[in-house]
């Protein structure tokens, strides 16, 4: 028989829109033949709806909307995943349609409550199998994390069941594909089950779904792969001993893969939220470049407005490689000089600053100027402002708020310094936009005559490696020192992660590419005096 694969971007809360894809995509698997349709984990309301789920009115609406969309499903099968409310328990369920009934229901059995997983807040554990055949397969249903357990897929198995379908929305982090394959492996060997695992596609806030839908048959072999962050319709064969067949898509690069989810995150939170585009501070460095290139390759150079607002300590080469990249991309680009603003101000603060000597007050100044000159703009156009600043410098507080960190979207939230430089080079591989010199020359927030940030950071390759350690590990500072990194770095590292929570807190949301990010998955307490590792 044939099973399709409906790899969807969903949009969260719309029902509407939501059981239309899913009706469209039945109609294009219904006419090539397939009798089944599997989609991702919630598709009818996508993932993850939070505390929409703490709404009564959400679980009618979506009741509504299930059996709405099963009375115009008709000769196919689908599988669709959603809220379900029964007996005052609720779950994260996926229903059988079928000729316009709801044939069956399963909730899921294991709900995640880590990183960005908040299950046990809202749902209600299932314990129950769900075994169904079509076109003579005998079928079972896991959901996302039953299948990162043994015990939902051996209770699949004992059903009779010879395919396992997996229903997901699995987000995104850098190589996470291979622990998919390594986890369904497990589960193959445990049961003797062909898997197929659906998975969603598309940006919902700072999570990036990838797709990257698969199967693999009884052996465990790889069988189908679907393409990484587009949306599509997979067709594969499938027989009642187990075997699976399809196509196999390449995967990108870990930089390619990441510069993908930049993109879609991007895209989507842009093109979700019907902002008309965006705008962001070009500085001649390289994060605002990267940022740049992201922006254009999501959107378009019709919606990105660059602007470079040079200051007194602004370079040369810095106007003249922005000036560069903005007519290679073909954006509308704005220069507006702050120097009159910045003396201005100094002359009004000059009276109250008397007798101190000048510091990070006034480069800080110049960072907030830029930053009110993006909002008034944002304000006048609609546009929303995208800020640049990077990973490594978000750990360790360097960043101005209300300066640089002024804007909607943080586009490298969760990219550190050296992946910056990565994803660069990457992008120039597949066309120049970024001039060589901002990836060549030192780095500098350009604040002070001759400023590098090496002069108050370690190098960023060491800084890099201690906040991931520190922030993405959970290491201590010792067992951290015992990696091989300078104590004294180390302990100055933590200090300054330790006191950037304030800042943190009140930043954009960013796009989320690790296994831990500066979000939902990162909950430290501002004020605190505990010390770790001291």
């Amino acid at each position: 028989m044939k099973l399709a694969i409906g790899q969807i971007n969903c949009l969260l809360g719309d029902l509407e829109v939501n059981s239309a894809k899913i009706l469209q995509f039945a109609e294009q698997a219904k006419a090539q033949g397939a009798s089944l349709l599997l989609t991702p984990e919630l598709s009818l309301c996508a993932y993850p709806p939070e505390d929409l789920l703490l709404r009564p009115g959400f679980y009618r609406e979506c009741a509504i909307a299930l059996q709405s969309l099963a009375i115009r499903v008709q000769g196919i099968a689908v599988l669709v995943g959603h809220p379900y409310e029964r007996e005052g328990k609720h779950y994260n369920a996926a229903s059988l349609l079928r000729d316009g009934e709801i044939v069956m229901t399963y909730c899921k059995h294991d709900l995640p409550n880590y990183a960005v997983f908040d299950e046990e807040r809202y749902f209600d554990r299932g314990s129950e199998p769900c075994m169904f055949e079509v076109a003579g397969v005998k079928f079972a249903l896991n959901i996302c994390a039953d299948v990162w357990e043994s015990e939902a897929a051996r209770r699949a198995r004992k059903t009779g069941a010879q395919v396992l379908l997996v229903m997901n929305a699995s987000p995104f982090a850098i190589a996470k594909q291979e622990r998919r394959y390594n986890t369904v492996q497990d589960r193959i060997a445990e049961t003797g089950m062909a898997v197929v695992y659906a998975n969603l596609v598309g940006g919902q806030d700072e999570l990036i779904f990838d797709g990257g839908s698969f199967a693999m048959d009884a052996s465990g072999k790889l069988t189908h792969q679907s393409e990484q962050f587009v949306e599509c319709l997979a067709m594969l064969e499938v027989d009642a001993r187990g075997g699976v067949q399809g196509s196999l898509a390449d995967l990108p690069t870990i930089e390619a893969s990441v510069y993908q989810a930049l993109c879609l995150g991007v895209k989507d939170y842009i093109g979700k939220n019907r902002f008309p585009g965006v705008l962001l501070g070009l500085s001649g460095g390289i994060d605002s470049a990267l940022t740049l290139a992201v922006a254009v390759d999501a959107l378009g150079a019709d919606k990105v407005h660059a602007v470079m607002m040079p200051s007194p300590y602004t370079a040369q080469i810095s106007l003249d490689d922005s000036r560069e990249m903005v007519e290679i991309l073909g954006v509308r680009y704005d220069e507006l000089d702050i120097a009159p603003m910045f003396n201005d101000f100094q002359a009004v603060l000059r009276p109250s600053f008397a007798g101190r000597a000048a510091d990070t007050t006034e480069e800080n100044l110049q960072a907030r100027i830029r930053g009110t000159l993006l909002m008034a703009m944002s304000n006048k156009f609609g546009s929303l402002v995208l800020t640049t600043g990077n990973k490594s410098e978000m750990s360790v507080g360097y960043a101005t708020l209300y300066g640089d960190m002024a804007g909607g979207f943080a586009v490298l939230k969760d990219i550190c310094k050296t992946l910056v430089y990565d994803l660069s080079r990457y992008r120039n591989t597949l066309s120049y936009v970024i001039p060589e010199r901002i990836i060549t020359r030192p780095p500098s927030a350009e604040l002070r005559p001759d400023q590098t940030d090496q002069d108050s950071l370690p190098p960023y390759d060491i800084l890099d490696g201690i906040v991931s350690c520190y922030m993405e590990q959970d290491m201590s500072i010792p067992e951290i020192i015992a990696r091989g990194y300078p104590e004294a770095d180390v302990r100055r590292v933590v200090r300054l992660i330790r006191l950037s929570e304030y800042k943190r807190r009140q930043s954009a949301v960013g796009i989320r590419v690790t296994e831990r990010g500066y979000g939902k998955d990162w909950r430290y307490p501002i004020t605190v005096r505990y010390q770790d590792g001291y």
